[in-house]
Parts: C-alpha cells; structure tokens; sequence
C-alpha cells in the first residue's frame, strides 16, 4: 500500500476518534449533577452557542457533612447541557466563591482540623475541576475567613473579591447565574 493510503487511513481514525469525543452525551460529572432528560422541548436548546456560565455561590449548609447544592448545580449544568447535546466545548463553567460557602473549598486535611470530618464537597470540586470548571473563592473571604491559600483545594484560585470576579468574567461574556 501507499504511504498516502496510510495517511488518510489515519487521519479518517483520528476524526472520527475526535468527533465521538466531543460529542459525548454526557453526564460529564458520573457522581455528581443528576439530571433528567427532557424531549422535544418548547424552548429549544441552541447547540451552536458557546455557554459561558459563572455561579455566584455565597450559601453553604451549617452541616460539615453535607455537600453544597449549589456548588453541585455546576455539575448539573455541564450535565444537562452534554446530554442535550451541546459539544463539551461550548461549556465554559466558573464557580466564584465567597462567604460561608469559602469553607467548601478547603482541603480535607484543613477540613479535618477545623471541623473534625474530611471535607465532603473535595471529590466534587476535584471533578468539576478536572472538567475544566475554573473555581475562584474570594481573596477577601479568603483573609477575613483565614483559609489560607496552602489549606485550599488544589487548583482553586484566589482573585482579590468575589465581586472583582464576577465584574471580569462577566465582562468576558459569562452570563451570571446566582444561587
């Protein structure tokens, strides 16, 4: 055979091992974010837009045990929207923390030391971080709150306010979705 036979035997492979990847059906998130399917809907999903979403999450709940419904809504969007069949491209998540929900992003041993238990919402923000979800908490809840940077869930960010957050990824084109 041809070396050119070769080529495009590969590059055929390799688009269709591309093209079954980014449409993936979903759920991008297997233990978190359950959803349900909704046919034919009346308001029709458009899958030729990117989504770009920022969650304001301030409230977490007084239980150390729980995780937080809201952080968790993250993963129902990335789930919804996949399984719609909008390509995993087009879905551009930040969550920006601040106040009471800050302590849901501590690590489980800084978790531990404060509040006796490990910290139920770390295997949900790794997931949602390794799904490309950017998790910014607030540098003022960071200092008032004192969950130094070294005590956080690897990969979270720290911005100078929940507030300077919001105002740049919104002027970036996420639209805002408050809980």
């Amino acid at each position: 055979m041809k070396p050119s036979y070769y080529f495009l035997l590969a590059l055929l492979f390799f688009s269709i091992i591309s093209f079954a990847q980014e449409r993936k059906a979903g759920p991008v998130l297997e233990d978190y974010g359950k959803v349900w399917k909704i046919e034919n809907p009346d308001f029709a999903v458009d899958k030729t837009m990117d989504y770009k979403v920022v969650f304001d999450i301030m409230e977490s709940p007084d239980s150390h045990t729980e995780i937080n419904r809201s952080i968790e809504t993250a993963a129902r969007f990335l789930n919804m929207h996949a399984q719609s069949g909008i390509p995993y491209s087009q879905l551009n998540v930040a969550l920006v923390v601040h106040s009471k929900a800050s302590k849901d992003l501590i690590n489980n041993e800084a978790y531990k030391a404060r509040f006796g238990v490990s910290n139920p919402n770390f295997n949900m923000v790794n997931q949602l971080m390794d799904a490309g979800v950017k998790v910014i908490l607030c540098g003022q809840s960071s200092k008032s709150r004192d969950y130094p940077k070294e005590d956080l869930i690897p990969g979270t960010e720290i911005s100078l306010s929940a507030m300077t957050a919001l105002i740049q990824l919104q002027n970036n084109g996420y639209q805002l979705i408050k809980f």
